[in-house]
């Protein structure tokens, strides 16, 4: 596997990880321990009993949680310092799959990659909570359940494409992030419409009252 391989794969960890922070770490984990990859030595940690049970029952509560308006606000709030040092760890943790567990180059390597790893998981962290912030503003949940279920199959996805096709995962990560982005600024869009649609029928109504109340004099 190549350096840019790797590089890729370590980024769409923390890209994970900024999504499903508890599905990544169990999924990576439970790999390792099946038997089904081979994982970097920084990655180990994450086939201990230990950790596949914390996670298992984590990531099955951000499940559910996820899926309720308002609440999976909430769960991303509270989550933003988990996510995002947790992005970072898992981004650096695919370095010595590059370095063979040498030093060469490893004290910077593995600093660029904390920071990268960081930067990503923030920015889909991000992308995240503001898309959901948004849809929440919508009464009806299926807007709400839609995307939740969407995030889910895409870290599902991505996980079993992480290590055989790491391209692929790539393209499929990328293009949920333009998406995203583009949903964001529909949403935008009609927020701001609605918004003007309002202020205009607030501004307007005191004047329909002045009318109403100079017209007996």
């Amino acid at each position: 596997m190549t350096s840019t391989h790797v590089f890729i794969i370590g980024i769409l960890l923390a890209w994970l990880a900024g999504i499903r922070v508890y599905l990544t770490v169990f999924g990576i984990g439970l790999a390792g321990a099946m038997g089904w990859m081979h994982l970097p030595e920084g990655l180990q940690v994450t086939e201990s009993p230990w950790v596949l049970g914390i996670t298992g029952v984590m990531a099955v509560a951000e499940f559910f949680a996820d899926k309720i308006p308002g609440v999976d606000s909430a769960w991303d709030l509270a989550h933003t310092l988990l996510r995002v040092p947790a992005g970072a760890f898992l981004a650096a943790a695919a370095i010595p799959t590059i370095t063979g567990g040498s030093a060469d180059g490893g004290a910077g390597m593995h600093t660029g990659m904390l920071a990268a790893g960081a930067l990503t998981a923030l920015t889909s962290h991000t992308l995240k909570t503001a898309t959901r912030g948004m849809i929440n503003t919508s009464p009806e949940p299926v807007s709400n359940w839609t995307a939740s279920i969407v995030e889910d199959t895409t870290a599902v996805s991505a996980l079993a494409l992480l290590w055989t096709h790491p391209w692929v995962a790539f393209g499929l990560a990328m293009a949920v992030t333009v998406t995203v982005l583009l949903l964001m600024w529909w949403l935008w869009r009609k927020l701001s419409r609605l918004h003007r649609q309002l202020r205009e029928t607030f501004q307007g109504k005191p004047a329909i009252e002045v009318d109403d109340q100079s017209s007996p004099a």
